[in-house]
């Protein structure tokens, strides 16, 4: 059994079961998933594979033959009802960033569309401490709000076919850091050595949800 009104949970397939609160992007929420990650995580249920946040749900994938389904379901529904405040505090983690230029070849169209300078675009996305809500889309890739809405540029109707790793990008309300080269829509506004997607490293992402990042404008260093 579930609450609408608060969260509710549902399988997905055979062999993963998500817990589902309100869908929004929300700080609250975000804590409330967060914690229960951690908590569903330090239970060891026999079976789970994988425990995976997103901005309002968290999906537990487990091996239908070696999981109590039954006894599971109950610890959710238990642990999903508890709020957010076993959180720790959050990391923050500064993210040194070259704006503009072919690092970031989108930052004068995110300028004219908010009615400002480049420069003011820079001060507005560096002013910000965001949260990290998820990683996925691709490896690693970090989904962090909230964007100053004068700059919340929505995607570009037509994917760039590649962009580069480390780009840092808007989309919408949220910013992130490709972690690697790959297709994508983002508003690209700058680039940074940070964020790549690192399989050999644990954990392989440079930030988990719950984490905090700061952006800080930096000058592009010549090698020569």
């Amino acid at each position: 059994m579930s609450n609408p009104t608060d969260w509710r949970i549902l399988m997905v397939g055979d062999a993963a079961v998500t817990v589902e609160y309100a869908p929004r992007i929300d700080p609250l929420i975000s804590r409330r998933v967060v914690a229960l990650a951690d908590r569903v995580r330090a239970a060891r249920h026999a079976g789970v594979r994988d425990v995976v946040p997103g901005y309002h749900t968290v999906t537990v994938y487990f091996e239908p033959t070696r999981t109590d389904l039954a006894l599971l379901w109950t610890s959710l529904e238990e642990e999903a009802e508890l709020p957010g405040a076993g959180e720790p505090p959050s990391r923050e983690i500064i993210v040194p960033v070259v704006y503009g230029g072919a690092d970031g070849p989108d930052l004068g169209e995110v300028a004219s569309f908010s009615g400002c300078t480049s420069d003011e675009v820079v001060r507005l996305h560096t002013s910000v401490r965001y949260r990290v809500y998820m990683v996925g889309f691709l490896a690693g890739f970090p989904y962090m709000g909230t964007i100053d809405s004068r700059i919340a540029m929505p995607r570009r109707e037509t994917p760039r076919l590649s962009v580069p790793a480390g780009s840092v990008g808007i989309a919408g309300s949220q910013t992130g850091i490709y972690p690697m080269t790959a297709p994508g829509g983002w508003r690209l506004i700058g680039r940074t050595a940070v964020g790549r997607f690192e399989p050999e490293r644990d954990p392989p992402s440079f930030c988990q949800p719950g984490d905090c990042v700061r952006f800080r404008a930096v000058e592009r260093v010549d090698p020569s």
